[in-house]
């Protein structure tokens, strides 16, 4: 309170005024505002960010320790339902990054999108950096899912967001060892990728494959769309 001219608001454990005062700044479009608390505490502001959606306010929502796996603070900690329940938001686009540099490129859509709020999930865990010399660039994140790692004529479909990315890398190398071919499937944001034209949704799943399997820290709902009648998630379901 001594110096009010600062660059950075200490909101204290108060998440719906932030979100509120994120609201404010966004509406005088002055500037660019964020905000930054664990994603569990979506709930306490979940009327600011709502209130954000619906009037297109361009705030910026950032939400760390976006799963159950929040180190010393347990796995009860975080609701399995969270994703879900963000994403049933309209009017929001909800990202979630693989690694540092789909978090940069997030970042940067989340500056450059003025026509609603950005949410930014980020993990806890030290997820490894991909290799974007080996696999695609993560300038794709702004069109929400992209083909990360192909294989010719893929027998199957690993879709994944966040830190589950480089497990389906990893799995994408075992599969390849037993001669199965597959192809993983970056998709840090739904609302982005459904915004894309049919055929660029249509090459990245193909609906010709039908075996694919989602693989996020979180609830099966929603995922439906992607997976098809034979697809299989694996995620949490308590």
């Amino acid at each position: 309170r001594e110096h009010p001219a600062g660059r950075y608001l200490r909101f204290g454990v108060r998440e719906h005024a932030m979100g509120a005062i994120l609201n404010g700044i966004a509406l005088s479009d002055m500037l660019i505002p964020y905000g930054a608390t664990f994603f569990v505490f979506l709930d306490y502001m979940r009327g600011a960010v709502r209130l954000a959606a619906v009037s297109r306010y361009p705030a910026i929502f950032v939400y760390t320790h976006d799963s159950i796996g929040l180190g010393e603070d347990g796995p009860t900690h975080q609701a399995v339902e969270q994703f879900a329940s963000l994403r049933a938001m309209p009017g929001i686009v909800v990202l979630r990054p693989a690694d540092a540099t789909e978090t940069a490129a997030a970042w940067k859509f989340a500056l450059e999108h003025r026509d609603g709020p950005v949410a930014i999930g980020l993990t806890r865990q030290k997820v490894p950096v991909i290799d974007r010399t080996k696999y695609a660039s993560a300038d794709n994140l702004e069109r929400g899912g992209y083909i990360l790692a192909d294989s010719p004529q893929p027998r199957v479909l690993l879709i994944a967001t966040g830190s589950e990315v480089s497990l389906a890398l990893q799995a994408r190398d075992r599969l390849a060892a037993e001669n199965i071919p597959a192809r993983v499937v970056s998709m840090p944001s739904w609302e982005l990728f459904e915004q894309q034209p049919k055929e660029y949704r249509e090459n990245v799943l193909p609906p010709a494959i039908t075996a694919r399997v989602a693989v996020e820290a979180g609830v099966r709902m929603g995922w439906e769309r992607y997976l098809g009648p034979k697809g299989e998630f694996i995620g949490m379901s308590s």
